[in-house]
């Protein structure tokens, strides 16, 4: 074959050149990429004394998901990095960097579905009603944080990258850039204007407020507001009222969907509004709360 002994570190550096250019995947999604393919390089460098992409072949997969799972990785983290290398050979196959696909055989270890986390309605509404955020800035922009991932079900990098002229509040609306740089415009209540209002003025009254690129969210420094900030943010306040495990933008995020499709919103809309690019990644929030469950009982059975 005309590349026989071109390496596989040299496919790899062209395969995340073509998700970042072509496929315009995100900064974390490559870094994983990069990740498991070093990881998988590396072992069959150690076990297997090959740097071949031509040399691999099933057994050699088949052996190295094997040591992770020996290294008590996760079925649903397995699997993830099954599907960078799938993505991975589909692409050499596109390229006719080989010709044979040793993925082939290879089955996927089953996980169990995990039905995605949320906070409870009573729970939000103690929060954005009762709790304390205080009446300086950085209250104000706390809680306007929390409410606009609640409000919208945005995602955290698409929070931290929203700027000013994303905003219309005369047209009650906000455009978000989503995943491979997709758009989409999600509405807003008055209530989210409200809050968005008391933040501006809050911040043109920032001593050092110098935000060149417009980016909406700042410290209380005037620059940009950064991810670990937001973390640290939802954090504290959803500890304050409830109990779960997990308390991260993503959460509210999930938070969002559940809420809506429990108080009758679309299925389709849904997803729209999630910035989803097909249905079967909206499907898990089809689960419903016990409460819902009995109440649709309640109202359905004969006998209820």
């Amino acid at each position: 074959m005309k590349h026989r002994f071109l390496f596989l570190f040299m496919y790899i550096d062209r395969f995340i050149q073509f998700l970042r250019f072509e496929k315009r995947y995100s900064h974390n999604t490559i870094i994983a990429y990069e990740k498991d393919l070093a990881q998988f390089q590396s072992y069959l460098i150690t076990e297997y004394n090959i740097n071949n992409i031509d040399q691999v072949n099933y057994h050699m997969i088949r052996s190295w998901l094997v040591s992770l799972s020996n290294e008590k990785i996760g079925n649903r983290s397995i699997n993830r990095k099954l599907s960078t290398l799938k993505t991975y050979y589909k692409f050499l196959i596109r390229e006719n960097l080989i010709s044979e696909n040793p993925l082939f055989k290879i089955l996927s270890p089953k996980t169990s579905k995990r039905l995605p986390e949320f906070v409870r309605e009573e729970n939000m509404n103690q929060l954005l009603d009762d709790i304390d955020f205080g009446d300086g800035f950085q209250g104000i922009r706390d809680k306007l944080i929390i409410e606009m991932f609640y409000f919208t079900g945005m995602r955290l990098s698409e929070l931290v990258n929203l700027k000013d002229a994303d905003i219309n509040i005369s047209g009650r609306q906000i455009k978000v850039l989503g995943k491979r740089n997709k758009e989409r415009i999600i509405p807003i209540t008055d209530l989210l204007v409200n809050s968005v209002e008391a933040y501006l003025s809050g911040r043109k009254n920032l001593v050092n407020f110098n935000e060149p690129n417009n980016y909406f969210f700042v410290t209380d420094k005037g620059k940009r507001i950064y991810k670990e900030l937001v973390y640290r943010c939802i954090n504290s306040y959803l500890g304050m009222v409830s109990t779960l495990r997990k308390k991260s933008p993503h959460i509210l995020r999930h938070t969002f969907a559940t809420h809506m499709l429990n108080n009758g919103a679309d299925l389709n809309a849904i997803k729209e509004l999630l910035g989803h690019s097909n249905l079967s990644a909206t499907q898990v929030y089809t689960h419903n709360t016990i409460e819902k469950l009995k109440s649709i009982y309640k109202l359905a059975h004969p006998r209820a």
